[in-house]
């Protein structure tokens, strides 16, 4: 009973959205992490994924993308990327999951899961950029950390002797700045690893890996971990 990780999918099985603009290792990616996905994980382990699942813009439009992740094996905890515009309340999600029979999906929001071991908490976070709503932005960080601290309580109220570990889709630290806001939380929840997603192609060399503070930062945007889910524990 394993757990693994993978981030930014970005299926697109029933809209034209292809993903070469990131570079030729894009080509045919869906079935490159379907063969990696089935070579790897059996029904009995639980991968969560980092975001950016699927490029439709509604529910309906990511029911094809949805089944295609139900068809793999295991569990699949999916959490709110920056490009899963189908992201509704959890409620409306699990309810149309629910009417069109897949099972083996649930949503990793302001929520928490357990897997053998180890508490699962996450949230989305937020990039450290300046748009030109610096407001806007602000807000979000702060959001986003409160949404960390909130999912990691739970997690240590259910689970207090299990290992914390952090899921989001954003980094907390990249190319040497931190998102502040997010990242004092990831220290503060107490969680000794945080995978994140998100940074892709040229970008994938300035992601900040490793120890920082005390926990360990992992990149798992697909291209980074070579389409193949990655092992936690």
């Amino acid at each position: 009973m394993a757990l693994f990780v993978i981030g930014d999918l970005h299926l697109a099985t029933s809209v034209p959205k292809p993903m070469d603009i990131f570079g030729g290792n894009w080509d045919n990616h869906a079935e490159k992490i379907c063969s990696a996905w089935k070579s790897l994980v059996s029904d009995e382990d639980t991968v969560v994924v980092c975001g950016d699942s699927s490029w439709g813009i509604n529910l309906n439009e990511a029911l094809s993308d949805f089944k295609l992740i139900d068809s793999l094996p295991g569990k699949k905890l999916l959490l709110k990327g920056n490009h899963d515009y189908w992201w509704t309340t959890v409620s409306k999600m699990n309810t149309f999951l629910a009417e069109n029979n897949i099972a083996s999906i649930e949503f990793l929001h302001n929520n928490c899961f357990a897997h053998g071991d180890i508490a699962i908490c996450g949230s989305r976070g937020w990039f450290n950029r300046q748009s030109d709503n610096a407001t806007d932005d602000a807000k979000m960080q702060l959001r986003e950390a409160q949404r960390i601290m909130q999912s990691a309580s739970l997690a240590k109220k259910q689970y207090p002797d299990k290992q914390l570990m952090l899921f989001l889709h954003y980094p907390p630290y990249y190319n040497g700045e931190e998102c502040i806001p997010v990242m004092d939380a990831v220290i503060a929840c107490g969680a000794s690893d945080c995978w994140f997603g998100h940074i892709h192609s040229t970008g994938i060399p300035l992601a900040n890996t490793g120890e920082y503070k005390g926990v360990q930062l992992h990149l798992v945007s697909c291209d980074a971990i070579n389409f193949t889910p990655m092992l936690v524990k």
